[in-house]
């Protein structure tokens, strides 16, 4: 397939099923406009087959369709991103699949991502809000050598978020939280440190945030990953 907007917009057509549109809606709450009915996998296969390509992801963004703005967020090159395109990219999250597809495959990877993800966490939409905290846990796995300071700058985000009371802001905090204390055995500890403060705040969602996370990352089993490895993993 040659790389055009109108030959992948053609082969997403051919992949459209309304019925998986109302089955995403059902099922994972995925409420979108312009909706074909395309699965993530699909959209994978169809972004290998492809390659990265910066200029075409932008053009396939402007359709408006959303799957051909999903299948962007997996074209698109991370070193060629700009505030500007962030800011326009963020402000037309409509769901959790599209905020977490742009901020894990394109925002977390970009050189951008830690003072966008500050920014961002005071906002007032649901799913502006979310990209703040979905690129913080994006962030953990795309910078592996990324010192423990990175990180640590995130806990008061974290901790003023925790108030809000939106199932995909407070599921987002949660989760840059686990990530965060994830990263490695200091890091475990200061993430439970501070899920341990969050818990002392008087707000439900505050409540969730930590406990949730805490039943992981007190768990002996947790999936620590040693990043930075040559601190945590150094070769003998």
């Amino acid at each position: 397939m040659k790389p055009t907007v109108a030959a992948v917009i053609k082969e997403l057509r051919a992949l459209a099923n309304p019925e998986k549109v109302d089955f995403k809606q059902k099922k994972f709450g995925v409420i979108a406009q312009n909706a074909l009915g395309i699965y993530q996998k699909d959209l994978k296969e169809l972004a290998k087959e492809i390659g990265k390509n910066s200029t075409l992801a932008k053009a396939l963004f402007e359709t408006n369709i959303y799957e051909a703005r999903l299948l962007c967020s997996k074209l698109f090159n991370p070193k060629d991103l700009t505030e500007d395109l962030m800011e326009k990219w963020v402000v037309t999250f409509e769901n959790w699949e599209i905020c977490d597809s742009f901020s894990m495959g394109v925002f977390a990877r970009s050189p951008l991502a830690i003072p966008k993800a500050i920014e961002w966490s005071t906002r007032t939409e649901e799913f502006e809000k979310r990209a703040s905290f979905a690129t913080i846990a994006g962030y953990c796995m795309a910078d592996k050598k990324a010192a423990n300071s990175t990180f640590e700058q995130f806990f008061p985000l974290l901790y003023q978020a925790a108030d809000d009371q939106r199932i995909y802001v407070k599921k987002a905090v949660n989760w840059a939280l686990r990530s965060i204390g994830k990263r490695n055995v200091d890091l475990n500890k200061r993430a439970i440190e501070e899920a341990q403060k969050i818990k002392q705040l008087e707000f439900k969602s505050a409540q969730w945030i930590a406990k949730d996370a805490l039943k992981e990352l007190e768990k002996e089993t947790v999936n620590i990953l040693d990043y930075p490895r040559s601190i945590y993993r150094p070769k003998k």
